[in-house]
Parts: structure tokens; C-alpha cells; sequence
């Protein structure tokens, strides 16, 4: 299949410049841009001078969560889960975005069917279960909840693994199953039963072993921290990405620094949880702890920015709050230019899920994931928080909604 884009004004995200012209897209990847391009048997779309940015990544999802009740989702028929995850994926493309790094409860299933086309959705990149100590942000169990069923056909977001040995058993059969990545949770988080946001999770041994595994194959480690203590271990064990990380502070800059780490700050969930956390099934023990980490969010993601940390977008939403995706960019937009948070959408993202030149961009011999928008977002970040400004989503060089 052929594509060729006429009157286009390009988005070049790693200059912040636009390039007017044509794009030629041929066999799902990025062939041509320039003037006048020819394509006799392409499909051809004049967009009349409109701007076309690459296709969104969003690098924390969780495709699987069709209800906020996280210890509900683990007794839902897989699927039924399943169902849902095609409706949520379908609607995330519709979004404009053509890739998402799914945070734990994705499996190679759904990765397989997206890429089969069984299911419309974003490319997805996945890590199956999160790793989590006993009484951890993975482990779902409430107070008088004994037995922990970690079956790897129950649907949930994460797996109980407890000291060196199960910790380094339980990170090599995710990558058996094809993991992209590793996910470990690092400190206590939201909406897990028992434990505290401020606690730490998994012994320095423990980190270091999930990473040593990750590394061996290739891959790399994802961590769920919130408190400067949870993400400066993780960062010191050697994880390329922190998640979340609302309370950091100035050694956490210095540490992302050293290490050439991302954080994945996720403010639209916060904001979600807040206000509708409770109408989609979060338990009014998980909802208290929301204002823990709902004010420190934009003042981290300030002190990171200002310090030169790496960053890329993430949303973190979970059941009916999946529709607010887009207003992560409106949030961001408080502390950072527009330019700099569509990058951290696109090339930023990229590079973390190591896809750079692939995906994110529209360079030629790029997967050709685009958007052609109705307004300029270097000017009004809204066109791309609000998609009623999408005109057409682009995946693999197909139009996929218009």
C-alpha cells in the first residue's frame, strides 16, 4: 500500500522546525519527503497545508485495566479482560497514538493480535506481570486475603516473587514470554490494599538481580517509585526508567543524569483518580491516598525538566478514566513548551523503548505513524490535547481513522 500526503507542513520534533512539502509513505514505512513527489498508484491526500507530526507514543499504559478496582480486575474472566483491552486499544489509536509501552497486565496475546490486526490498536509493547515483593504495589491481596493465585491466565497487573532467586526465576519467565521490558515496583503506590506510598520494595539485591536478568536479554527495567528513597535505589540498582516519581528530589536529578535514566512522570492520572477515581471502581481506602501525590507532580516534573533528566510521556489511566489521555499534554504544558512536550511524546519515547528512528519520527525509513492536525501545536498544545483536532490517524502508512 502507497500513501502519498500532499501540502503538508512537517514537523521535524527534534529541531522544532516545520518543513513544507509532500511525504510518501510505501509498505508501512516512510519512503520519500520533498516537493512534487509523484506516487502513480498511491493513495493521495491533499491536507491543504495542514500540520503533520508523528504518531503519539504513550510509554504507561495499562491496556488491560477496564476497572480502577485493580483486585477485582484479578477475578475477571481473561477474556472478558480481553474484550475490553480491544475496545480500550481501539479507541487509544483513535487518540493518535500508534504506540503505547504497556506497564504491566498486557501479555504477547494481545501484542500478537494488534499486530495480526485481530485488534485495532497502537503497536504494543509489553512487559506482562510487574514484579512485586509480598505486601507490594503487585500484590493485591487485601489484609484478611491469605492465598495469592499467580497463574499467568488470570488477568491483573502483577506477580509476587519474594528474594533473589524467585525474583530472577519470575523476571526470566516474563522474557520467555517476550516481554519487551521489566517492570518491578519499587515503593508503595495508589491503588494496592496494603501498603504505603512511602515505603520502599524490594532489597537492593533484589533490584540489581531483576536488572542483571533484563540486561542478559537485551532488555531493560521499568520501576514504579514515587518518594525520593524508592526511585534514587532503583536509579542506584540500575533501571532505565523511573515511573511516576512525584516526590523526587535534587541527588534523584543527579542520579537520572549519571545513569542516562528516563522518568515517565503520569499527571493526568492524579487528576482522574481525584476526580473519578471512585465512580470507576477505585475503593475509598486507595482514593485517600491519591492527594499523597496528586500537588507534587508538576513540581517534579519542574525540578527534572529544569535539571536536564530525560522525560517521556505516560498516562497511567486506568477503566473509564482511559478517555482523558490526551489531557496529559495540557498538564505538562504548565511546566514545559508545547515543543518539548511533544517530544517527550515522540523521539524521547522513542529512544527509552529503544525504537529510536523507528517510531516518533517522520524521517524517511521511519514506520509511518502520523498525524495530520487542524490547528499548530507548537502554538496551542490544546490541538493535541483535545483529539477533535485529529483530521487523520496514520499507522503503517494506512489511514486508520479519519
Amino acid at each position: 500500500m502507497s500513501l502519498l500526503l500532499r501540502n503538508a507542513l512537517i514537523l521535524d520534533v527534534v529541531s522544532g522546525d516545520y518543513a513544507e512539502g509532500d511525504l510518501r509513505c510505501e509498505d508501512g514505512r516512510i519512503v520519500e519527503s520533498g516537493h512534487g513527489l509523484s506516487a502513480p498508484d498511491a493513495r493521495v491526500i491533499d491536507v491543504g497545508g495542514a500540520v503533520v507530526v508523528p504518531g503519539l507514543i504513550d510509554a504507561h499504559v495499562h491496556v488491560t485495566a477496564c476497572t480502577a478496582d485493580l483486585t477485582a480486575l484479578t477475578s475477571l474472566s481473561p477474556s472478558y479482560v480481553a474484550a475490553h483491552s480491544a475496545r480500550i486499544m481501539g479507541q487509544m489509536l483513535d487518540r493518535g497514538f500508534t504506540t503505547v509501552r504497556d506497564a504491566s497486565g498486557a501479555d504477547h496475546g494481545l501484542a500478537d493480535a494488534q499486530a495480526e490486526g485481530l485488534v485495532r490498536g497502537p503497536r504494543l509493547l509489553f512487559c506482562g506481570k510487574a514484579l512485586s515483593q509480598t505486601g507490594g504495589h503487585g500484590d493485591t491481596r487485601n489484609r484478611g486475603t491469605n492465598k495469592h493465585d499467580d497463574h499467568p491466565c488470570c488477568a491483573g497487573l502483577g506477580r509476587v516473587a519474594d528474594g533473589v532467586d524467585a525474583v530472577r526465576v519470575a523476571a526470566r519467565d516474563e522474557l520467555r514470554k517476550g516481554a519487551h521490558h521489566l517492570k518491578v515496583m519499587a515503593s508503595g503506590g495508589v491503588s494496592s490494599p496494603t501498603d504505603r506510598i512511602d515505603s520502599t520494595q524490594y532489597s537492593m539485591d533484589e533490584l540489581r538481580a531483576v536488572v542483571e536478568e533484563a540486561e542478559a536479554s537485551n532488555r531493560y527495567v521499568a520501576a514504579h517509585a514515587y518518594t525520593a528513597r524508592a526511585v534514587n535505589r532503583a536509579l542506584e540498582a540500575g533501571v532505565r526508567s523511573v515511573e511516576h516519581g512525584n516526590l523526587i528530589d535534587d541527588r534523584s536529578v543527579e542520579l537520572f543524569l549519571e545513569h542516562d535514566a528516563y522518568l515517565v512522570p503520569t499527571l493526568v492520572t492524579y487528576w482522574a483518580l481525584k476526580e473519578e477515581g471512585r465512580s470507576f471502581g477505585l475503593p475509598e481506602a486507595n482514593w485517600r491516598k491519591v492527594d499523597d501525590v496528586l500537588g507534587a507532580g508538576v513540581e517534579a516534573l519542574e525540578r527534572a525538566a529544569r535539571g536536564g533528566v530525560r522525560l517521556a510521556f505516560g498516562t497511567d489511566l486506568l477503566g473509564g478514566m482511559h478517555r482523558h489521555q490526551n489531557q496529559e499534554f495540557r498538564l505538562r504544558r504548565e511546566v514545559q513548551e508545547p515543543i518539548d512536550v511533544i517530544r517527550a511524546a515522540t523521539v524521547n519515547a522513542a529512544d527509552l523503548v529503544g525504537m529510536a528512528g523507528l517510531i516518533g519520527t517522520l524521517a524517511v525509513g521511519a514506520h509511518a505513524d502520523l498525524l495530520v492536525l487542524d490547528g499548530d501545536p507548537l502554538r496551542d498544545i490544546g490541538v493535541l490535547a483535545d483529539p477533535k483536532h485529529l483530521r487523520h490517524v496514520v499507522q503503517a502508512g494506512e489511514v486508520v481513522s479519519a
